[in-house]
C-alpha cells in the first residue's frame, strides 16, 4: 500500500501516502504531525470528533499547509479503510474501532512522538514516572544548558519537537517526557530512549490501561528496547521501579543509591561516585519545596552523568538557583488578606497532592479531586485528614472523596464543602481560611470533565484569585 516501506527510517519524502491524522487536538501533536506530513508530499485527511468552534487555534495553524481534507464532529470509516497511514492521537485508546478498522484494511498506525524519535538524530533522554516528570525533565535541560550544552525539551511536556527536526543537530542532547500513553505507542515501534529515567511508580490512568500490570507494562517500554550501551537511571528508594528489568548500564539516584552507581542522596546534599572521586552537588540553592524535589533534582543530576556530561558543582548550584520550577506545579500565585494562594493544578495523581502536602507547614485549605481514574483515594483521603484544615472538593470524585473523609474523620474536625464549581470551592476556601492559611489547589485527578486540561484548570485558579484580589484590595506577593 505504501510507496516506501522504509518511509519512517529517517525524515521522510511521503509524496502520495494517504495519512489520516485522528486527533487534531488542541496541545499542538496533531497540528505539527500534519504540518510535517503535508510539507513532505502526503496527502492528509484530519479528523477529530470536537467541532471547528472547539478547534479554531489548531484550525488557524494549518492555514499555510492545509490538508486535503478536514472531517470535524465526526470520525467516517473510509478515512481509515483508504489510509496507507493512520497517525492516532495518544488519547486515543488501541482498541478504538477506528483504529481495528484501518489495522484491519492494512494500515499501519504511528503518532507524532514516533515520528520525531524515528527521525532524530541526536541522543534523546527520555523521562518517565508516576509523579515528578515534567520537572525533572525541565531540570535536566536546565542542567545541561548549564554545562554548555545545546539541549532541546518537548513530548508531554509541552510543544511538539516535530518542527525542529532539521534543526537539531547530532552531538545535541533532547529531553523528552513520556506519558503511558506516548510509551504504548513507542512501544509498538520497539522504540526506548538512550538515557531513561524513571522517577517513581504508582497507579494512574486506570480508566485507560484497565489494571495496574498494563499501566506498568505501557511505562516499562522506556526500558525495554534499550541496547546493552544504553543507560537506565532508576530511583533506588522506589521498590517496585527498583526490581524493572534492564538491558543497558544502571544509574541509581536516591537515599538508598550507592554512591559508586549512581548519586545518594544525604540530606541537602547529593553525592554523585565519579573517575575522580566521590563529587559533591549541594540541592541547597534550589528554590524547589519538598523532599520530592530533592529527589528530582538527584534524578537530573544522574541523567546528565548517565549521559556523559561532566557534573560540575560550580554550574550546578547556579543553574538551581535560577531555575524557578513549572507554571501550575506548586506555583505561588499572591497573597490576600494574608492567605497564601498556590496553584499546583499539575498534581493529577494522588501521590503528587500528598507530597505537595508535606510541603506546608501552615494551616490549608485544600481544593482537591477531579476526573475519576480508577484509582485508590483511600491514601489521599487519609494524608488530607491528618495535614488538612478544610477541603472544598470538586469533579467525578467529589461524592467519593467527601465519604472517605468522613470515615477518616469521624469527629468531623476537618472542614469540608463539595463544590459545584471550582469559583465555588475557592470562594468556600477563602470564606473558611483565617490569615496565615495556604488556599492550595492541589486536584490529585486529571482535569477532563469540568476542564480541557490541567492547565485550563490552573488558569482559570489564577483568574479567580485575581478577582478576588481586586475585590478585596491591592496583591500582596507574587
Amino acid at each position: 500500500m505504501s510507496p516506501s516501506s522504509d518511509w519512517l527510517q529517517k525524515i521522510p519524502d511521503c509524496r502520495g501516502l494517504r495519512v489520516t491524522v485522528m486527533g487534531l487536538g488542541t496541545f499542538g501533536g496533531g497540528v505539527a504531525a500534519t504540518r510535517f506530513l503535508v510539507e513532505r508530499g502526503a496527502v492528509v485527511t484530519v479528523t477529530d470528533l470536537r467541532s471547528a468552534n472547539d478547534l479554531a487555534d489548531s484550525l488557524a495553524q494549518l492555514q499555510a499547509t492545509p490538508p486535503a481534507r478536514v472531517h470535524l464532529g465526526e470520525h467516517r470509516e473510509n478515512d481509515f479503510t483508504e489510509a496507507d497511514v493512520v497517525v492516532v492521537s495518544p488519547a486515543v485508546p488501541p482498541d478504538n474501532r477506528f483504529l481495528q478498522i484501518a489495522t484491519a484494511a492494512g494500515a499501519r498506525l504511528t503518532s507524532e512522538i514516533n515520528l520525531f524519535c524515528q527521525g532524530c538524530p541526536a541522543r534523546i533522554i527520555g523521562v518517565t514516572g508516576s509523579n515528578g516528570k515534567s520537572t525533572t525533565a525541565s531540570l535536566i535541560h536546565c542542567l545541561l544548558q548549564a554545562a554548555g550544552v545545546r539541549s532541546w525539551l518537548g513530548g508531554n511536556i509541552g510543544e511538539s519537537m516535530l518542527p525542529w527536526l532539521g534543526e537539531i543537530a547530532p552531538d545535541d542532547l533532547v529531553v523528552l517526557e513520556l506519558s503511558s500513553f506516548q510509551l504504548e505507542q513507542l512501544d509498538a515501534i520497539g522504540w526506548s530512549p538512550d538515557v531513561a529515567v524513571v522517577t517513581n511508580f504508582a497507579p494512574n490512568h486506570l480508566d485507560r490501561h484497565g489494571t495496574l500490570a498494563a499501566y506498568e507494562k505501557a511505562k516499562q517500554t522506556i526500558l525495554r528496547w534499550q541496547r546493552p550501551e544504553d543507560v537506565a537511571v532508576l530511583n533506588a528508594d522506589d521498590a517496585v521501579v527498583r526490581e524493572w528489568p534492564v538491558k543497558g548500564r544502571v544509574v541509581h539516584f536516591g537515599e538508598s543509591a550507592e554512591v559508586e552507581v549512581g548519586v545518594q542522596i544525604r540530606g541537602e546534599e547529593l553525592y554523585l561516585g565519579t573517575d575522580a572521586g566521590t563529587r559533591v552537588v549541594s540541592a541547597s540553592a534550589s528554590s524547589l519545596p519538598g523532599d520530592h524535589n530533592r529527589s528530582n533534582i538527584a534524578a537530573a543530576v544522574a541523567a546528565i552523568h548517565a549521559a556523559g556530561v561532566s557534573v560540575r558543582p560550580e554550574s550546578i548550584g547556579p543553574a538551581l538557583q535560577e531555575f524557578r520550577g513549572l507554571p501550575h506545579r506548586l506555583e505561588i500565585v499572591g497573597a490576600i488578606a494574608g492567605r497564601l494562594f498556590v496553584n499546583d493544578s499539575k498534581a493529577t495523581t494522588p501521590e503528587a497532592t500528598q507530597a505537595a502536602l508535606e510541603v506546608f507547614r501552615r494551616p490549608v485549605m485544600l481544593i482537591v479531586g477531579g476526573a475519576d481514574k480508577g484509582v485508590d483515594l483511600g491514601p489521599l483521603a487519609a494524608a488530607i485528614a491528618s495535614r488538612v484544615k478544610g477541603a472544598a472538593l470538586i469533579g467525578a470524585v467529589a461524592g467519593e472523596l467527601d465519604r472517605l473523609l468522613a470515615d477518616c474523620d469521624p469527629e468531623g474536625a476537618l472542614q469540608r464543602h463539595v463544590a459545584g464549581s471550582l469559583e465555588d470551592a475557592v470562594s468556600w476556601a477563602f470564606r473558611n481560611s483565617d490569615e496565615g492559611d495556604v488556599i492550595l489547589l492541589s486536584p490529585g485527578c486529571s482535569s477532563f470533565g469540568w476542564f480541557r486540561s490541567y492547565v485550563e484548570r490552573g488558569r482559570q485558579f489564577v483568574q479567580l484569585f485575581d478577582r478576588l484580589r481586586s475585590d478585596a484590595g491591592p496583591r500582596e506577593g507574587g
